[in-house]
């Protein structure tokens, strides 16, 4: 090989045009050199390299956008494989699940007073609870909602954290095991202790013209079967349900 030492003397030897040739060839025979001793390294990589390197290699992402549809691909593929995994369960005689899979999350995210109102809507039924608008017909289209779902839940439960008790409605709401309907309950006299509670009278107090609006709030299918399950057979010596009531609760 010519090194840099030989090349400056034999171009100092070359006068004129020859010498810029002789630049010229011998840059070319560098760049010869090295792009063959590249290209015997990339061979002996690729001989050397095992099978499943090189095709990581091979199907790695080159842009930031091709590795996040990589990974919103492996995420699809990944629920593809649960789902069909609980296809092939369902499709199984002899699988008993014994419970929704729901069950053991929900109860984490249950506080003790939010169980002591789901033991309530088992046990007694659905409770009552009024909204209270602004305007004295039904029909008046200028109503306007003052406060929404209004009730004694609370103190008939015995929870601990009473101001808390919207949130909890919330949350059970959200978790499925609760319902609020638009329906009333059949047992009117419970809305005349509800609408002679001070909150109800405070909120009627906020507008003129104001009148209550009868709701109730009862337990879901889904949360019947939860309390059932979950809590009710520890609580010791629940009320059974009334044989005259459906599964949600209402006559």
């Amino acid at each position: 090989m010519v090194s840099r030492d030989d090349d400056g003397s034999l171009i100092r030897a070359v006068p004129g045009l020859a010498r810029i040739a002789a630049e010229a060839y011998l840059r070319s025979a560098r760049w010869g050199v090295r792009a063959s001793v590249h290209a015997t390294e990339r061979m002996v990589r690729a001989l050397t390299e095992p099978d499943d390197a090189r095709e990581r290699r091979r199907a790695a992402p080159t842009t930031p956008a091709e590795s996040a549809e990589a990974e919103r691909e492996e995420a699809r593929k990944s629920l593809r494989e649960r789902g069909e995994e609980l296809l092939r369960r369902s499709a199984d005689v002899n699988f008993d699940e014994g419970a929704h899979p729901a069950y053991m999350r929900i109860l984490e995210d249950l506080s003790p007073d939010e169980a002591r109102i789901l033991r309530l809507l088992y046990e007694n039924g659905p409770q009552p609870s009024v909204d209270v608008r602004s305007g004295l017909l039904p029909l008046q289209s200028a109503t306007e909602l003052v406060e929404a779902g209004l009730n004694m839940i609370g103190p008939e439960a015995g929870v601990r954290h009473l101001h808390d008790v919207p949130a909890y409605l919330n949350n059970l709401f959200r978790l499925g095991l609760t319902w609020f309907s638009r329906e009333s309950v059949p047992e009117q006299r419970a809305y005349q202790v509800l609408e002679a509670q001070p909150e109800v009278a405070a909120a009627m107090e906020k507008a003129r013209h104001t009148r209550t609006v009868r709701r109730s709030i009862l337990l879901t299918p889904f949360g019947r079967d939860f309390c059932e399950l979950c809590l009710i057979d520890s609580a010791g010596q629940p009320s059974e349900p009334d044989p005259g009531e459906d599964r949600d609760g209402q006559s």
